[in-house]
């Protein structure tokens, strides 16, 4: 049975939902905006939303657009005893209300709406889980044609991945599935690059202006390459802006600045900047300082759930391994490279069961430089790269 949230200031409203309902449905509820987020966080996710309109602090407008931003697929309704069409119409535009109802509401008109929230959440989950279903294995492709292109690109969008899904998992995000796609394929527009820019950018080395112009033209490419898949807008604009600064700075130049840069390309930026840093081998406090000096550069709650996610000191174990030793999930602690110095998997790149395969395959055919070595995470804390 999915689960209801219904918010209000007043507790005697709350109590009078719970006991009108408790047999319909599974109803949960907070009194205030501040408390509803809070119960999202801990509890979700909701099927649907119900909050009051007129709130003390956080009022029904700015809290069903907080659900709408964090919790995209949750259905939301607003319930007031002020039915002003201007407010209504700010409501539906803010934060895209699935139902408007004004107080006193009739128990069965409210249990029609919520049967009516239910049904559309159904559909909103069926159809997001069918196109998961579809485009995975293709957008998967695409990584793979990356690995075999550009090792350096892919190695990074490894690592990205794994960042953003972490920021999203402390911010209490739930649409992590177009998330983890969107910082998986983020190089994808590496592929018109040389791979020996790439180790540049990755060593921290400066760029001269035309490495730099051509560098910036690589989230472009990547969303012009995903814009020709259908469904695929929301992840093409994170890519699109993956480099842009909240401040309005950085590229793409535009008039985007602050929450109207996708979520999604605020925590990109994070983790690339992050990830650069890393890879040059600055600890994670040190690269959390550099960060938090970039004013401007980052959106306040993704830098925080950088620092809660990533920064504390992390544990890991090195190993050392043969080519037949690899297994999927180990992280490279260095890149692995054939005999004749071809990168084949950058540092800090998870190893897949297909990557697996892969190495094995090219050990068989052409001499892997051995041994491997690789970080061993420990499952209680995240993996820093050193």
């Amino acid at each position: 049975m999915e689960k209801i949230l219904l918010v209000d200031d007043e507790a005697n409203i709350l109590e009078a939902y719970q006991r009108q309902f408790r047999k319909q449905f599974q109803v949960h509820t907070a009194l205030g905006g501040e408390q509803g987020l809070k119960t999202l966080r801990a509890q979700g996710p909701f099927a649907v939303v119900v909050s009051d309109f007129r709130m003390p602090g956080m009022d029904g407008n700015q809290f069903l657009s907080c659900v709408r931003q964090f919790h995209q697929d949750t259905v939301r309704m607003m319930l007031t005893g002020n039915a002003d069409l201007d407010m209504a119409m700010e409501a539906v535009n803010q934060g895209a209300i699935f139902r408007f109802l004004t107080k006193p509401c009739p128990p069965e008109t409210l249990a029609t709406a919520l049967e009516a929230g239910v049904k559309q959440y159904r559909l909103i989950r069926a159809e997001k889980e069918l196109l998961e279903q579809t485009l995975t294995g293709s957008l998967q492709a695409l990584a793979n044609v990356l690995s075999l292109v550009h090792p350096e690109a892919f190695g990074r969008a490894s690592r990205l991945k794994r960042y953003v899904t972490g920021l999203a998992h402390h911010m209490g995000l739930s649409n992590v599935w177009g998330l983890e796609i969107a910082a998986t394929l983020s190089q994808i527009g590496c592929v018109i690059l040389p791979e020996t820019l790439l180790k540049k950018v990755n060593a921290g080395e400066p760029l001269d202006p035309q490495e730099e112009r051509l560098f910036t033209t690589h989230p472009s490419t990547g969303a012009e390459i995903l814009g020709n898949i259908p469904r695929m807008k929301e992840v093409a604009d994170i890519i699109a802006y993956q480099h842009k600064h909240f401040d309005g700075s950085g590229s793409p130049h535009d008039s985007r600045q602050g929450e109207d840069i996708p979520l999604g390309a605020r925590l990109l930026k994070v983790a690339l900047d992050f990830d650069t840093l890393q890879m040059q081998d600055f600890p994670g406090s040190q690269a959390f300082g550099e960060m938090e000096n970039r004013r401007g550069w980052y959106d306040p709650a993704v830098l925080q759930a950088l620092k809660i996610a990533f920064v504390p000191e992390q544990k890991f174990k090195l190993a050392t391994l043969s080519l037949r030793e690899l297994r999927p999930h180990l992280v490279l602690a260095e890149g692995i490279f054939d005999e004749q110095g071809i990168l084949l998997a950058a540092k800090g790149q998870e190893l897949t069961e297909w990557m697996v395969a892969r190495l094995k395959l090219i050990g068989g055919s052409r001499p892997v430089k051995e041994p491997i070595h690789v970080i061993v995470p420990d499952d209680s804390s995240p993996v820093e790269v050193s």
